[in-house]
């Protein structure tokens, strides 16, 4: 009898050791993740805010999505302030998700209602669920700056957004919102059709305006709007106050698109108020949007961290290089080269290199630096040539220059997985420099900038394979370029400038006559 009461005593002992030791051992981990990650010595003391000045809410299990809440440790503490509007209007949307969301009763009301072509206004119910499905097209980065622009129009508009699966997007990207999900079911009854929706579909929107079969008093139960690069003046108008009062009244509304399509909401007044709230400095809608929305899966994100440890964190400055040549020939270019190199040059991002049988300058007054670039192109060459330039010679300052391209895949292979996931690792690597050099009209790049909250060096698309003088330019803001906007106003005559009527919406710098973008115009250099 003793000796059995002496086993269980020794038992509970040894079970309460072993709690005891893996409470510590997660503690450890926990604290040992922030010691360890290098981010440089230019930011061994920093502040973590993890929630992003309240941006993220605390509601996910961290190590389902270690990006979500370990992003703060790789990035300085952000200059720009999350509008408490804009943190409330979050969480309102969080619940209204966890209401409307996929395996809801209100989901499942609201698919049934696809099944009758038309239903009349009178027998909508008042609060019931509304939704946008976004579809993805081709590109990453098009898809990136889409689904936050698709986002956006929810947020205003109190829809719920759900998301094409069916492509890599859950490979990427972790859930968003807490407690439920943004991936559009696959027993979506369109789901086998809305690969064919196009201009020509019977209820696309410009198609509908153009027969005259929409109108305030018969809806649709489900709208599909064209807001891709090829869209027609008839499909422009969702962009338009009256057009909108209508298009509000559609329960069900299927997205296609490849514009940054955000500052044309700017310009619509039914928006245009709720949009100064919750962003009052307006160049921040991306950056923002982005650290909300796209948190890379674990895969991703170990790509990510792996990168960044390895071969950026202890350098005292770190230049991103984002290269895309527009071009039939996937191929390396001289002339972009030497536009790279004297781009940086030229803008003292980079120091020389000391002419052929110089000897290395001596630096007795400052210490020597250790600059890292980080290169992303489908080509090898710029980064081999870069790499070599800074090898065979010394800099004329002194500083060492390292250079550092991630992947090398030579042609773009959208929806392949992992082509998909280091496209995605090397946009936020880009977003992680200090300075970013990003070439005109890339969405990459814009995803990159927008990200990383950068204002960054453009490079001038060259014409008749010359290199362009200057060669770049510093982007008045970081937000994206919507690169197809309509050509006028709904109410104003064609041609008109933009900027006449709303301060804060500008020709972008890489498309001077039709592309448009968002900028701070509380800034005296505007």
């Amino acid at each position: 009898m003793k000796t059995k009461f002496m086993i269980t005593i020794f038992t509970c002992l040894l079970l309460w050791s072993a709690v005891l030791l893996l409470s510590f051992s997660n503690i450890f981990k926990h604290q040992l993740l922030g010691a360890t990650i290098n981010v440089g010595s230019k930011d061994s003391v920093k502040p973590r805010d993890k929630l992003l000045g309240g941006l993220l809410t605390a509601d996910f299990d961290e190590d389902s999505c270690l990006s979500r809440y370990q992003s703060s440790l790789y990035r300085k503490p952000s200059p720009y302030r999350t509008s408490e509007y804009l943190v409330s209007k979050l969480r309102d949307y969080e619940m209204l998700h966890k209401r409307c969301g996929p395996g809801t009763d209100a989901y499942k009301r609201a698919t049934e209602k696809l099944g009758h072509d038309h239903e009349n206004v009178g027998d909508s119910s008042a609060g019931e669920c509304k939704y946008i499905v976004w579809v993805a097209v081709y590109g990453l980065g098009n898809r990136i700056l889409t689904l936050a622009s698709v986002f956006l129009y929810a947020l205003l508009t109190e829809r719920i957004i759900l998301v094409d699966q069916r492509k890599d997007i859950s490979d990427l990207f972790c859930e968003p919102f807490p407690g439920t999900s943004w991936l559009l079911p696959l027993d979506f009854p369109l789901m086998g059709q809305i690969d064919s929706f196009n201009r020509e579909y019977s209820h696309c929107y410009g198609t509908m305006l153009k027969n005259h079969t929409i109108n305030s008093t018969t809806i649709p139960s489900h709208l599909y709007l064209h807001l891709l690069h090829d869209y027609r003046d008839q499909d422009k108008m969702f962009f338009c106050q009256k057009d909108q009062s209508l298009i509000n009244k559609v329960p069900w509304l299927v997205v296609k698109s490849n514009l940054y399509f955000i500052p044309s909401l700017w310009l619509n007044p039914s928006f245009q108020t709720e949009l100064i709230k919750l962003f009052p400095q307006k160049d921040t809608v991306f950056y923002h949007l982005a650290r909300y929305l796209f948190h890379p899966t674990n895969q991703v994100w170990g790509m990510v961290t792996r990168s960044y440890n390895a071969y950026l964190s202890r350098a005292d400055e770190i230049l991103g290089i984002q290269i895309r040549v527009f071009s039939r020939q996937t191929k390396y270019f001289q002339h972009v080269m030497n536009q790279i190199v004297a781009c940086t040059q030229r803008e003292k991002l980079l120091p020389e290199a000391a002419a052929q049988g110089e000897s290395q300058a001596t630096n007795t007054s400052n210490p020597t630096k250790l600059k890292a670039v980080l290169v992303t192109s489908l080509n090898p060459e710029y980064s081999n040539n870069l790499k070599n330039m800074y090898w065979e010679r010394p800099t004329t300052t002194g500083d060492i220059v390292k250079v550092y391209q991630p992947s090398r895949e030579r042609f773009q292979q959208t929806d392949k997985k992992l082509h998909d996931q280091k496209a995605l690792a090397e946009m936020y690597l880009l977003s992680l420099t200090d300075k970013l050099i990003t070439s005109s009209s890339s969405t990459f790049g814009y995803v990159a900038q927008g990200l990383g909250g950068l204002k960054p060096w453009i490079l001038y698309t060259p014409k008749k394979f010359k290199t362009p003088n200057p060669p770049c330019g510093r982007g008045v803001s970081m937000e994206p370029c919507f690169l197809k906007p309509p050509a006028h106003r709904c109410e104003a005559k064609k041609g008109i400038n933009t900027a006449k009527i709303v301060p804060f919406v500008r020709h972008c710098e890489d498309l001077r006559h039709y592309g448009l973008k968002l900028v701070d115009d509380t800034k005296d250099e505007l």
